[in-house]
């Protein structure tokens, strides 16, 4: 099925940074659409070097997810490792140092299960969401300010998953469903 794309972005008629922190950038865009209609947006000005997000399933056939503190929220969440993609690293590799840091193991096999954008009428960012098989045991010194805590989940009981308080990170949820349809398709098993 072929949809009806529009053909160019509307023009950025200016922009303006109106706020910065160690982390953001917020600009105010003006914008000019195809129509003449003119608006204003604001977007969040991601680093531009991306993210990745790790399912890691140990031979053992268990989900490997990490507990630990939201500043959003103010609490603790339930999720699979994840991090920025440091300059140089392809995103495999951007896995790999990740799983070591989060959960002290690496990966021999890598599959990409999908590329997905975070809130993009907002902000910039994207993730990487990749699968992770042949687990060793391996450890890297992590940026976290306190340990986090490892929790093994058996992929044969993943719906229940999703019935946990803790596990509403909407690209977790994404993650976990993606490697379900990933496993169907047989992939997993070549």
């Amino acid at each position: 099925m072929t949809q009806k794309k529009h053909p160019t972005p509307p023009q950025i008629l200016s922009n303006e940074v109106v706020a910065k922190s160690r982390l953001f950038t917020v600009e105010s865009l003006e914008l000019k659409f195809s129509n003449d209609e003119q608006r204003q947006y604001e977007r969040i000005r991601g680093g531009g070097r991306g993210a990745v997000m790790i399912v890691p399933v140990t031979a053992d056939n268990e989900l490997l997810l990490v507990r630990e503190y939201c500043a959003g929220t103010n609490d603790y969440q339930l999720g699979f490792p994840k991090g920025l993609i440091d300059p140089g690293e392809t995103p495999q590799q951007a896995a790999d140092r990740e799983l070591k840091e989060e959960v002290g193991f690496g990966a021999k096999h890598f599959a990409e299960l999908k590329k997905v954008c975070m809130a993009p009428s907002y902000f910039n960012a994207t993730m990487h969401i990749l699968y992770a098989e042949d687990l060793y045991p391996e450890t890297l010194p992590g940026d976290e300010p306190e340990p986090l805590v490892v929790v093994k989940w058996p992929i044969t009981d993943w719906q229940s998953l999703l019935q946990q308080e803790d596990f509403t990170e909407a690209r977790s949820v994404a993650a976990l469903l993606l490697l379900t349809k990933y496993l169907e398709s047989g992939a997993g098993n070549e």
